[in-house]
């Protein structure tokens, strides 16, 4: 039997926030299409109160940034980011071009190609997001991608020095201080100013995953990404306090992080929420995580490891910390998540911030058809074909002409049978089928 001890917000409720989002979206992102770079500065001094000369960085300028960060900070970026492109490069070196001969004379193969520009979007507005310059625009450069586009919005005013050198070390090409639509919609459609990109990647908060949403099809995007999810699998073989301090750690990204805890153990669940009420009377970021926790955070005790396995593979949270006697069994049957942090040992933190892995993750089930950011999201598999032997093109073509004519495709089957007749030296009257 599965226990709900504390429950979120409903779905209606939830529903009707993401309409207005949508509706805030599509104005803003009209206005850009009409209006260019004048919209985009409109908007920059609306939200952000900024509007430089230029929004985007000049060499000198991000050398006078990069210039303000300690010695130990930018020892820290550039050991987070070798810790990223290693294991891109790892995932890279696994995705190899191939070419073979599925027949006598028909050749068949794929390459691997990059994106030819990508605009990484880096959060920076509330908490300045510097690990998200590596796992976009660091894994964007393992890829081999020859324009990478940066953009952040200002902080507290002003860029903020270490997101620009994360930006920076990680190989951005052109970097620029815009945050939130205008950023995103400027690099997607394009202005006066900027070029327009491919793809768009990164996370942000509900206005910048749904531009996202909305650009796509014009522009491709790494996932559909919502607010940032959390959930703890845990029996009592853990304690309160690493529980509590797992979920709030994540609660504390926004007002509405998605936090759940799902236990086999009622005394571990009961002892949970009150450990969350004691932390949130001290934690410096309570007033945003009180208010994740009270409308998003949920508490489901479960009777058996199996029904925990189901609850969490219908959930398919983006990042699933499990701390379990059984914690290689649910690495083996869980199907439906965006990260595993497996162990106690682990946290979700190490996976955001420096363990090597991609922060950018699927939310809102979406881990149910697909993976996080890696490096593959920016190299596209296209396929090549080759027949070089007289006999492979009659056979093929001999074939192809009446599968073209089962479906009457005439025109098709004559493509096949101009091959038959020059190849194959076999006459096929126009407009029929190959023998």
């Amino acid at each position: 039997m599965i226990e709900h001890l504390k429950t979120a917000k409903p779905q209606q409720e939830r529903a009707a926030d993401d309409q207005k989002v949508r509706e805030i979206v599509q104005g803003t992102l009209q206005s850009i299409e009409e209006r260019g770079d004048a919209a985009v500065r409109e908007l920059s001094e609306k939200f952000d109160n900024f509007s430089p000369a230029s929004f985007r960085l000049s060499e000198s300028e991000i050398e006078a940034l990069m210039s303000k960060v300690s010695a130990r900070d930018m020892e820290d970026i550039k050991f987070a980011q070798e810790q990223v492109r290693k294991f891109a490069q790892a995932q890279r070196d696994s995705m190899a071009d191939i070419e073979v001969e599925s027949l006598p004379g028909v050749i068949l193969g794929h390459k691997n190609i990059p994106v030819q520009s990508v605009g990484c979007y880096i959060p920076g507005g509330k908490f300045p997001m510097v690990a998200s310059a590596h796992m976009s625009v660091a894994t964007a450069s393992v890829a081999g991608v020859p324009r990478i586009v940066a953009c952040t919005p200002p902080f507290k005013g002003e860029p903020n020095p270490a997101v620009i050198a994360a930006m920076h070390l990680g190989g951005a090409h052109e970097i620029y201080v815009l945050g939130g639509i205008q950023a995103v919609g400027a690099m997607a459609i394009g202005t006066e100013t900027i070029d327009p990109v491919h793809m768009l990647v990164g996370p942000g908060n509900a206005f910048v995953a749904e531009a996202k949403r909305q650009l796509f099809g014009r522009v491709g995007i790494d996932l559909f990404a919502g607010p940032t999810e959390t959930m703890v699998i845990a029996d009592e073989t853990v304690d309160a306090e690493m529980c509590a301090t797992d979920l709030l750690g994540q609660a504390e990204h926004g007002y509405n992080s998605p936090a759940v805890l799902v236990t086999n153990s009622k005394k571990l669940a009961q002892d949970t929420l009150a450990e969350i009420d004691r932390l949130l009377e001290i934690l410096p970021t309570a007033d945003t995580a009180r208010a994740s926790w009270q409308d998003y955070g949920e508490v489901i005790v479960c009777d058996t490891y199996d029904e925990m396995l189901d609850v969490a593979n219908d959930i398919a949270s983006e990042h699933v910390q499990v701390m379990t006697g059984r914690d290689d069994w649910f690495l083996e049957n869980m199907h439906s998540y965006g990260a595993l942090f497996l162990g106690p040992r682990t946290n979700v933190a190490n996976g955001d911030k420096v363990i090597g892995t991609n922060h950018t993750l699927p939310t809102k089930k979406a881990g149910r058809y697909t993976g996080g950011l890696w490096v593959g999201k920016f190299l596209k598999t296209h396929s090549y074909q080759r027949i070089t032997t007289d006999e492979a093109a009659a056979e093929i073509g001999a074939s192809c002409s009446r599968l073209c004519m089962l479906e009457g495709f005439v025109g098709h089957a004559e493509q096949a049978n101009l091959r038959v007749r020059r190849y194959g030296r076999v006459n096929v009257p126009y407009g029929e089928a190959a023998q």
